[in-house]
């Protein structure tokens, strides 16, 4: 055990380490990513979709009968809530099912209407692919990657974020358990210059990240650089739109869901709560009501609605943003606090008066903090929700659905929801614009990231 390795189990219930994990050196990770290019060469990407199937449909099956043990690790590693945690568990097994029924379908061969000639669209694999993955939905995004790609006949190779190290092994196992040769799918333990090297050899033929803008810029300049494709999931700032004919009692339960669940920690989450004037006081007063309600606690404990932040870290910096917030102007209607236990605990807060000279306005804050802004029209509620550097998904509430639709048709994101919160299956495509990130995720779209759709032209 390294007490120098960034992966490490360190409880945000209690604040303490409980296990630590050596990182990986470059002639170890060397050898993996040999290990799985001499398996996608020789093996994988000529196994029929049913052969795949078996060991795909394997792996779903497995985390559904065993969906509380492995939910148990979230709580544990990232402090989600158990009931959380087991739903996540429970999409991630929908994810792997879906593509195992899917993808050979998704795949076919596709002929083209042309002038002369016939022409064949293959969908074939490219080979290695390569994913970054944080920690706030630790099975959700590797099943995001690992489904459709080793159902077209890729390979994976996994960087998990170091806070979730037990879920990154867990989930490494679960293919194994399910019937997956060694190389199929493959975690790695590496800093980020390991990384590097990683993204640079020619065996890698794609790179899939979802994390900070940061992150984002660094891996796809290092993915650029090697000449090989990359998609983002970047940060969210996602608006969430209450029009003046919107039902409040069907309205404040959305809201809360939107931005608290996993304690705000999404990327899609609620963050800018853009409402009428006319039901801004009662929609801020209710909402206020509602956090009050909340029992924070053990995310393992039951009735716990909500558990710690994810880390020291997390937590530090959510609460640093609200202090920001208030320091330059904003009030703060309630919570904003850390509280007085073990753990990395703080208080669901309510911010309003964020001002566009407020640092905070065109911030990310991740973690429970709705800022609610009050708007005079649609056209006002439209120009909010489009001034941020972030395109991911949004939200629109109102008794009228088509007029929700053209509403959200002006929204400049990847996902716009309409009485509802934003949200995911398997079979809707995810992704955003901007600083969000590019490329998508899920359904039929995210499948054919990293595929070779190869034409073959021959005459009639």
């Amino acid at each position: 055990m390294s007490g120098l390795s960034s992966y490490r189990t360190v409880n945000p219930s209690t604040g303490k380490t409980e296990k630590v994990f050596d990182l990986e050196t470059e002639p170890q990770m060397l050898a993996k990513l040999a290990t799985a290019h001499r398996l996608y060469q020789d093996d994988w990407r000529h196994r029929s979709f049913a052969q795949r199937r078996a060991v795909i449909g394997k792996a779903a099956q497995i985390l559904r009968d065993n969906k509380e043990k492995y939910a148990r690790l979230i709580s544990i590693e990232m402090g989600k809530i158990l009931p959380e945690a087991i739903g996540e568990t429970a999409l991630a097994a929908d994810i792997l099912a879906y593509y195992a029924d899917h993808a050979e379908t998704f795949l076919a061969p596709r002929e083209l209407k042309i002038a002369s000639g016939r022409a064949t669209v293959l969908s074939q694999p490219l080979g290695v692919i390569y994913c970054i993955e944080p920690w706030n939905f630790p099975y959700y995004q590797l099943a995001r990657v690992a489904g459709p790609n080793l159902m077209a006949g890729n390979v994976v190779l996994a960087k998990h974020a170091p806070g979730v190290p037990q879920c990154a092994l867990a989930f490494e196992a679960l293919f194994r358990e399910a019937g997956a040769p060694e190389g199929a799918y493959t975690n790695l333990f590496i800093d980020n210059d390991v990384s590097e090297k990683l993204i640079a050899r020619s065996e890698v033929r794609g790179v899939a990240l979802t994390g900070s803008e940061r992150a984002g810029s660094i891996v796809a300049a290092q993915a650029g650089k090697a000449l090989k494709k990359s998609t983002l999931e970047l940060g969210g700032s996602d608006a969430f739109i209450v029009l003046d004919d919107a039902d409040l009692d069907e309205v404040i339960p959305r809201a809360v869901a939107g931005r608290m669940s996993n304690n705000g920690q999404v990327c899609t989450a609620a963050k800018r709560m853009i409402v009428h004037d006319s039901l801004a006081a009662d929609f801020t007063a209710r909402l206020k009501e509602a956090i009050g309600a909340f029992r924070y606690g053990d995310p393992l404990e039951q009735g716990v609605t909500h558990g710690p932040m994810s880390s020291e870290d997390a937590m530090t910096r959510a609460l640093g943003q609200i202090r920001k917030a208030v320091d330059h102007g904003a009030t703060l209607v309630t919570g904003g606090q850390r509280l007085a236990r073990d753990g990395f605990f703080m208080e669901a807060a309510i911010l309003t008066d964020v001002t566009k000279t407020n640092p905070i306005f065109y911030e990310e804050i991740f973690g429970p903090a709705a800022i609610i802004y009050p708007v005079k029209d649609e056209d006002s509620a439209v120009a909010l929700a489009n001034d941020s550097p972030f395109g991911l998904g949004g939200s629109v509430h109102t008794s009228d659905v088509a007029r929700g639709r053209r509403l959200a048709e002006r929204i400049e994101t990847g996902m716009v929801y309409i009485n509802d919160v934003t949200g995911t299956a398997p079979d809707l495509p995810f992704g955003g614009v901007k600083n969000s990130g590019y490329g998508r995720e899920l359904s039929t779209y995210g499948i054919e990231e990293f595929i070779n759709h190869k034409l073959i032209h021959a005459p009639e």
